[in-house]
């Protein structure tokens, strides 16, 4: 496999890690779904990985596997040289003394999940709550969300006046096209809050496969409404739940396509994941 050639300055910021120790990182027995022993490894080996494609930081993202259990992301981030930063799965009613441990080790916000929650993580008083108390922290809300998911949610997450991340460019219905009413929530959030949007997962909408040209018109208009200073990139490694393959190459070659502009990508690779997650430069990967 060739790697693509980009900046020896750069961050993939939607991931996964799945850690093959089974006995120190369980599964959760309440998870969906548990990744094949070929989707799990080592932070060593993911961080080769990044190194192997030019990349030189990462945002770490829990996920069902593991539930609220973030010993995984935690210990992969202690040992990253602080090349690593994590977005963190929690229960509304977690405390300010974990939320403070969480912050002090790298967590820089939480996941919501609404293709298996729908609304329950945006109402309740704990859900509210929880809000209000990443708010406080400055942590983002990142929200995994699919087609219609962000009309109910946009006046909740507006009101609670959080930073969103959202992944997947929102995962649109690619037949309605980029006015239908999902996508324009989307859209209409750029406008009314302090959000930032994943160009990650084109495989999660795409109904062509690869090289997932039908989702090019989504990304362009979330660039446009969004600007590049409000867009970043990510592989979501290691490509659960798909139907074809996909593999690290092939995502950056989209980027590559939506952004064909090196200086625009240096600042959705790098310049804006820098600024929001307070990466520093430290660490340079080995020349490709």
């Amino acid at each position: 496999m060739t790697p693509v050639p980009e900046t020896t300055l750069g961050a993939d910021c939607h991931f996964h890690l799945f850690c093959r120790d089974q006995a120190a990182y369980p599964f959760s027995p309440e998870a969906r779904y548990t990744p094949r022993k070929e989707q799990m490894g080592t932070a060593q080996q993911l961080l080769a990985l990044l190194d192997f494609h030019g990349l030189s930081h990462g945002l770490v993202v829990s996920s069902g596997p593991y539930q609220d259990d973030c010993r995984c992301a935690l210990d992969s981030i202690a040992g990253s040289s602080g090349r690593l930063k994590g977005i963190a799965i929690v229960k509304p009613g977690i405390s300010d003394i974990e939320l403070a441990r969480l912050d002090a080790a790298g967590i820089v916000g939480i996941r919501l999940n609404m293709l298996r929650d729908g609304m329950a993580p945006f109402t309740g008083a704990e859900s509210l709550r929880l809000l209000a108390r990443c708010r406080e922290l400055g942590w983002f809300v990142q929200i995994h969300c699919e087609h219609e998911h962000l009309i109910e949610a946009g006046p909740v997450v507006r009101a609670a006046g959080v930073r969103l991340l959202i992944d997947h460019f929102s995962r649109p219905r690619v037949e309605e096209g980029i006015h239908g009413a999902g996508f324009a929530a989307l859209l209409e959030l750029s406008r009314s809050t302090d959000c930032v949007v994943k160009l990650s997962g084109p495989f999660r909408s795409s109904r062509a496969g690869y090289p997932y040209e039908d989702v090019d018109a989504f990304v362009a208009a979330v660039i446009e409404a969004y600007g590049l200073d409000r867009c970043i990139w990510g592989s979501d490694w290691p490509f659960m739940e798909l139907d074809e393959r996909a593999d690290y190459s092939t995502t950056l070659t989209c980027l590559h396509r939506w952004i064909p502009d090196a200086s625009d990508r240096r600042r959705v690779l790098w310049d804006t994941p820098k600024r929001l997650f307070n990466f520093t430069s430290t660490h340079l990967p080995s020349p490709l």
